[in-house]
């Protein structure tokens, strides 16, 4: 497959992950300090917030790019 397909279908699912959940979000656990065997941790929460325009915008830019870019020239 061409990069350009391969973009496409990457553009697809960051598309589909704005409109189904509204954007990408992760926790990630940190390490504050350690006594022996005795840790304390905190979890921090990340997000990347994907508005309904950008998703459109992702999902038709990559329908576009497999359409286009799968052709032979």
């Amino acid at each position: 497959m061409k990069p350009a397909g391969i973009v496409g279908i990457i553009l697809i699912v960051v598309g589909l992950i704005g409109f189904a959940w509204g954007g990408l979000g992760w926790t990630t656990q940190k390490k504050d300090a350690q006594l022996g065997s005795l840790e304390i941790t905190h979890k921090e929460s990340h997000a990347i917030a994907l508005p309904p325009i950008a998703s459109g915008l992702c999902l038709v830019g990559g329908i576009i790019l497999v359409v286009f870019g799968s052709q032979k020239s």
